[in-house]
């Protein structure tokens, strides 16, 4: 418990990482030959952008939760100082 004290809060933070975009060749030879690796590619990227725009989201709500509570403590600490 004392470590997390230690912990800066934004490492508590999620990480939302955005998902490679899928490379598609100029080729058409190529894109014929490898087009299950391509199809699958863009199936995952398209998963995974999903996945990385509800933890943006996510993200999102838990920052405006902590800076609407950080502005309560603020508020706060100015009772205490008198200002």
């Amino acid at each position: 418990m004392a470590l997390l004290i230690l912990v800066p809060v934004a490492c508590l933070a999620n990480s939302c990482l955005a998902p490679v975009r899928p490379f598609l060749p100029n080729d058409s030879q190529a894109a014929s030959e490898y087009a299950d690796i391509i199809r699958r590619d863009f199936q995952i990227y398209i998963k995974d952008v999903q996945e990385y725009f509800r933890c943006l989201e996510q993200e999102r709500a838990r920052a405006f939760e902590e800076a609407r509570e950080v502005s309560q403590d603020y508020g706060r600490f100015l009772e205490l100082v008198g200002d």
